[in-house]
Formats: C-alpha cells, structure tokens, sequence
C-alpha cells in the first residue's frame, strides 16, 4: 500500500479529538496532534488537550513536549513533523495527524517558506524594542524596512509584525523575499478530512465546552500560570481574558463572555481558511460510517493504483 498521511482537520470544538481516537484505532496506528498549543505542557483544560486515559487508548505525539518558555515554530513542526513520519512509516500504512492549526497542517502538507532562523541575540533585541517604544513603532520600521508586506499584514497583530521584524534584521532582507510560497512534494500522500457542523450547532458546542473549562478549573489554570503570561504560548483565547480578570480589569462574567466570542470568530477563520483547499473531502462529525468508508475506498484504490 502507498504509505498515506490522513488528515483530520476542522474548527475549534467541532468533534476532532473522539473521532480521531475512533479512527486512529481502526487504522491502527498513532495520533500525530496538530494543534500548537497543545504542544505546550501544563496547558490541559484551556487547550483541550487529549486526557491521559485517551493518550493510553492511543498513542499520541507532540502533545505536552514543550515548555512555556520555548520557542516553536510551524517550520520546526513541518521538519519535526517529516522526520517522526519518515520512521513511523517503516512500520505503518497509514498514519493520522489530527488538529486544527491551519499554519502548522499547510507546514506539513505543502510546505513552509525556508525563512532564517532567528537567533536568541535578535529576539531579545526585538522584544526589548517593543516593550520600551511600543507596536506602533515596530510597525513603522516595518513600513521601511518592507512595504509589501507591511501593506498586507494585520499592524494589530503584535506576533506577526514582531516575526517579520525578526527576519528583516537577521537577514538583511525583506520579510516578503522570503514569501514565496513553493509547494514542496512529499514522499507520502496526503488524504484530508474536514469536519463541520451547522453554524448553530458548532456555536453551541463552543459555548458550552468554554463553560465545562470553567466548570473544570480554567480560572485556577491561568492563575497558576500567570507569571508566564508573556509567553506566546499563552497569547491565546482563554487566558488573555482570564489574565484581565487577574488584574481586576474585567469581571469574571464578561471575561467568559468575550472567551465565547473570541473562539466563535477564530472558528469562522478557520474555516474560511480550509474552505480554500479544494482537495479536503468534508464531513459532519457523526458520518463516521461514511469518513471511514471514504478512507477504506480511497486507500484501496491507492492500493490498486501502485499494484
């Protein structure tokens, strides 16, 4: 059989993490997680992460494998990523990666800009910039240093304008130079599936698992984890609110609240950005019968294929 990468992928709270467990088992082989705040330990209830009697039932990779403090990337993931495949195909078909990071899933299937890596010297002195003289000035350096992509980028967006920042100064060239967007092959295929509900329906299930984190112990998560609340681990939905809470800033209510709405706008990005792949074959979350169908049909005619 052609060794073949499946792809499960789809909005927040859509029905990832139960069906990828049912499919890992009936393929029979691990889960390779693809959401990059799941890489971070420590970080269970606010990401969602795989419970431990799930990781038991199957075996999972790049769940809690790093550190608040670390740095990580979608390129180091894509190199991470190809490297684990490349052993785990010697003894499996087929493999699973599951998430719904979209940078990190294009890393992995179509490949990343081979953008520099940024040394520690650069990231201090750019995060040293923006703490004394503030975003608006990093994002007019931007302007000169690279108009293209400053005329494009979100100047709100403190990670985006910071990273392009970073490549600009280790380099000595545009951000954009390196933006070229070459799909690069892999030695597998790749088979994608996206899950989806009616708006309504995935609205409601996020309402009601921001809830069930709250019922969990969110609030004494991000209080446990405050003083790493400069990390861009946690510069994430749930813990931004819940830092303002900490502060005194907001109520507690209306940091759930704003946890709701943030995680309904990031599930309408996501998907506006899968919508853009023409080759993901797309499933309600409970047509289980009717994804592994698509998959047992699809792998065979592979099979046929190569025979």
């Amino acid at each position: 059989m052609r060794k073949t990468l499946v792809v499960l992928l789809g909005p927040t709270a859509v029905g990832k993490t139960e069906l990828s467990l049912s499919l890992a088992e009936w393929l029979g082989c691990p889960i390779i997680n693809c959401d990059s705040r799941q890489l971070f330990a420590g970080l269970r209830i606010g990401t969602a992460a795989p419970m431990p009697e799930q990781q038991q039932r199957v075996k999972h990779y790049f769940v809690e494998m790093l550190q608040l403090e670390d740095y990580y990337s979608a390129a180091q993931y894509e190199t991470d990523v190809l490297r684990l495949t490349g052993e785990l195909f010697h003894t499996h078909d087929t493999l699973l990666l599951s998430g719904g990071s979209m940078m990190y899933i294009d890393a992995v299937c179509q490949g990343i800009d081979d953008i520099p890596t940024i040394s520690e010297e650069i990231r201090t002195r750019v995060k040293q910039r923006l703490a004394d003289e503030g975003l608006e000035s990093l994002v007019s350096e931007l302007e000169r240093l690279d108009p293209e992509y400053y005329a494009i980028v979100d100047r709100k967006n403190t990670r985006r304008v910071v990273h392009a920042l970073e490549v600009c100064y280790m380099s000595g060239q545009s951000y954009t130079s390196f933006r070229v967007r070459k799909h690069k092959t892999r030695p597998f295929r790749i088979l994608k599936v996206g899950l989806d509900r009616p708006r309504e329906e995935l609205f409601q299930r996020i309402n009601q698992r921001v809830d069930q984190m709250m019922a969990d112990g969110m609030m004494e998560e991000v209080r446990r984890f405050s003083a790493y609340r400069h990390c861009n681990a946690l510069n994430t939905v749930g813990y931004k609110e819940l830092f303002h809470v900490l502060d005194g800033d907001w109520p507690l209510n209306m940091a759930v609240e704003r946890i709701k709405k943030n995680t309904r706008v990031y599930a309408k990005k996501q998907l506006t950005w899968f919508r853009r792949d023409e080759s993901i074959k797309w499933f309600h979350p409970d047509e289980r019968d009717a994804i592994q169908e698509y998959l047992n049909r699809t792998l065979h005619e592979s099979t046929l294929a190569t025979s």
